[in-house]
């Protein structure tokens, strides 16, 4: 008894010396840091990447030692959780003045009478341990001298700083579980929230993490409840245990409600910055985040419409037509995707017919053919080392002696074999390099499928090269982040009128009917040049097109390269291109620009009503008001029409698994018009068998002379065929 006497008068009264000491020493206290330098000094872990208006487009962690977010003010964090967090760690903060004198007594009584470890920091004791060096925790607590200091700074801390201020820095700054830093992490992590909608089981979780971060799934469980007891929650108890478990269990993931509006844009954009940028800081860009948000949504209509034809992928990328800024920019699907972390905006794939335009461009240009000029797309074989090329239109006829408008514009494949030739393929593949197209060949690599996109390109390049359409044929690089007082550097790789008769051709509503109707998602109220491609066997589909502001890209596909069924440019990529034009011109209206000096226009006739008569464009001095052949249609350029199929001294083999007449041998006419139709004669064996650029032979065993004949029964081309084996009955 004697000895508990004396340690309740001797205690108290030592308290009593510690107080006044701490109060003199108080005012020696080192400067503290006011809570504005507190918050301005805070770091989060990841840089925000924001659109051209400020809004977050997402976040990309960079300090991987810590997961802190942003700053959270006191009134977004929860009555709940600030009640819980005070009642567990601090109960009189309101009441003391940064040391809670009654708290030090009572630990001071517990661990000189029970033996007790227990602690009486208060939260503003805490605090200036959490942002003071000197005053950090060690792996065996903190010494003596620390805890004194640690007193001293808190009294400082609070005669400068509110109890508001003390709180919101404290629950900022306090690390809860693992790499959890602040109550930010805390919330959008483990509870998948926002700070402001934490309830009562959740505020005790957290609470008591404080206080043991590392502590078992069962102590925790004991804490949780004993507080929300103590904080008249009894009923928060229940199944306590699995929801602490599955808690958790979250920590590693994603930031609940994190902005994700353009992953791959934001990770492109942050790499050009070449480490530029530490964590907390922020990397403005030129994206508008209300664009990104409908394009998202197209994308998830049209693909969701397109369920049936195999279509999982798909990219966006828009620009402004002045500065090259890029104000969308879609990797991937998301969800639809089976690669959604791959950027499909920067993936090769085979371009299709999209670079048509810039064959006939330079053919244009180098005045080797006009608007009107007449191309024959008509069966054309072309000898390779490989064997022979034979192009074929996507629908698998053959149109005639058509114009290079109608030609261009409705996507005809042989007419553009033919301008290759006279361009050449190394020329093309050069002028397709200069506009920034990633070909890592020759053009002698790619031979004649140039014309027809058998070159891989990126839908970032492809539509920053349709944008030196709009730009009158100079290129210049794309922008991702605004860039002030720097001269962007650009070069003329185009003729400005030839890109404007190009871009005249591609807005032709009716030249481009032959192939895609009047009516179709490639047809915009307000001005618009447009272009589709589809690669071989249907693996990718494009839609690229520019108007007065704006060039758009579009693609359709399958990240793995599967084919797609069925799916053309007015079906795939076509209607997203309509959506996001129509979106960008809901207010401003498009106008074709005025043609450059040196291009004239004037009304132009067509012999034999081959097309209707019209006004048209030209270069320089090779405008004309007739257009008319100068040459047999049963004849080309290049000589009389010759067969190009079967060739000579093939020999054939009767199948005998397949009925003998079901079996023919196909004989096509190369070298000549599509027009010249009964103009032409196929003759076996001396007896005339057909007429026309095409038909088809019934077989018949033995060895047989083909020829074919004009239609005065000269001889154009003769070759020899053997077949063999037996007709079965």
């Amino acid at each position: 008894m004697p000895l508990v006497i004396e340690a309740r008068m001797v205690f108290p009264n030592w308290t009593c010396r510690l107080a006044i000491l701490l109060a003199c020493w108080a005012s020696g206290a080192a400067a503290q840091p006011s809570a504005e330098q507190v918050k301005e000094q805070y770091r989060a872990s990841d840089i925000r990447v924001l659109d051209r208006n400020g809004q977050v487009l997402d976040r990309i962690r960079s300090d991987f030692q810590a997961r802190r977010g942003d700053w959270v003010e006191l009134g977004d964090v929860s009555v709940s959780l600030q009640r819980a967090v005070i009642y567990s760690e601090d109960q009189r903060f309101y009441r003391h003045a940064g040391v809670d004198w009654k708290a030090i007594i009572a630990a001071g009584w517990g661990n000189v009478i029970h033996g007790q470890h227990r602690g009486a920091s208060t939260l503003s004791m805490q605090l200036v341990g959490l942002f003071t060096k000197e005053l950090r925790r060690g792996r065996s607590g903190r010494s003596l001298a620390q805890k004194f200091d640690q007193a001293r700074q808190a009294l400082a801390l609070e005669e400068r700083w509110s109890k508001s201020q003390v709180l919101e820095a404290y629950l900022n700054l306090v690390p809860f579980r693992g790499e959890l830093i602040g109550i930010g992490a805390l919330s959008h992590v483990l509870f998948q929230k926002h700070p402001s909608g934490l309830n009562a089981r959740e505020s005790a979780l957290a609470a008591v993490l404080l206080r043991g971060p590392n502590a078992s799934q069962t102590a925790l469980q004991q804490r949780a409840c004993a507080l929300l007891v103590d904080m008249g929650s009894p009923q928060e108890c229940d199944d306590l245990r699995n929801f602490i478990r599955y808690t958790l269990a979250r920590r590693s993931l994603p930031w609940t409600d994190a902005a994700s509006l353009a992953p791959h844009f934001s990770r492109l954009a942050l790499a050009q910055q070449n480490g530029g940028l530490s964590a907390g800081q922020a990397l403005p860009t030129t994206l508008d985040a209300d664009l990104q948000r409908f394009a998202l949504g197209s994308v998830e209509r049209h693909l969701q419409a397109l369920g049936m034809a195999n279509v999982r992928d798909a990219a966006i990328v828009v620009l402004e037509n002045r500065t090259g800024e890029v104000l969308a920019y879609i990797g991937s699907s998301g969800g639809f995707s089976d690669a959604h972390q791959v950027d499909h905006a920067r993936a090769l794939r085979q371009a299709g017919s999209t670079l048509k335009p810039f064959l006939y461009a330079q053919a244009i240009e180098q005045q080797r053919l006009t608007a009107v000029s007449l191309l024959n797309d008509a069966p054309l074989d072309l000898p390779t080392g490989n064997g022979l090329y034979i192009p074929q239109n996507y629908d698998k006829r053959f149109s005639g002696w058509v114009s290079v408008r109608t030609a261009l514009a409705s996507s005809l494949n042989i007419p553009a074999v033919r301008t290759l030739l006279m361009v050449t393929p190394d020329a093309f593949a050069r002028r397709l390099v200069n506009l920034g197209l990633p070909l890592e060949q020759t053009g002698d690599f790619y031979g004649y499928s140039l014309a027809l996109g058998g070159a891989d390109v990126t839908l970032l390049a492809l539509t920053n090269a349709y944008r030196s359409f709009a730009a009158a044929g100079v290129h210049s690089s794309v922008k991702l982040v605004p860039i002030s007082g720097l001269p962007q550097e650009s070069k003329p790789i185009m003729s400005p009128a030839a890109t404007w008769i190009v871009g005249d051709i591609l807005s032709d509503r009716q030249a481009r009917a032959r192939t895609f109707g009047l009516d179709s998602p490639l047809s915009t109220p307000f001005w618009t040049a447009v272009k589709t491609g589809t690669s071989k066997d249907m693996r990718d589909n494009w839609c690229l097109g520019w108007s007065a502001r704006y060039t758009v890209g579009v693609w359709v596909g399958n990240s793995a390269g599967a084919s797609m069924h069925d799916v053309s440019g007015v079906s795939g990529a076509g209607p997203i291109w309509h959506d996001i034009m129509t979106y960008l011109h809901r207010e401003a209206a498009s106008h074709q620009s005025k043609p450059p000096s040196d291009v004239r226009r004037t009304r132009v006739d067509f012999e034999g009503n081959l097309e209707p008569s019209r006004w048209d464009y030209f270069l320089g001095d090779t405008m004309l008001t007739l257009v008319e052949r100068s040459f047999d249609p049963t004849k080309s350029e290049s000589g009389a029409g010759r067969i190009v199929s079967p060739a000579d001294q093939t020999i054939f083999a009767l199948d005998p698994d397949i009925p003998y007449h079901h079996q023919r041998i196909r004989f096509a006419a190369g070298n000549v018009s599509a027009i010249s139709g009964d103009l032409l004669a196929w003759r076996v064996d001396q007896r005339l068998v057909g007429r026309g650029n095409a038909m088809l032979w019934r077989p018949m065993p033995g060895r047989h002379r083909i020829e074919l004949l004009d239609n005065d029964g000269n001889v154009l081309d003769r070759i020899s065929i053997q077949v063999r084996g037996a007709i079965s009955p």
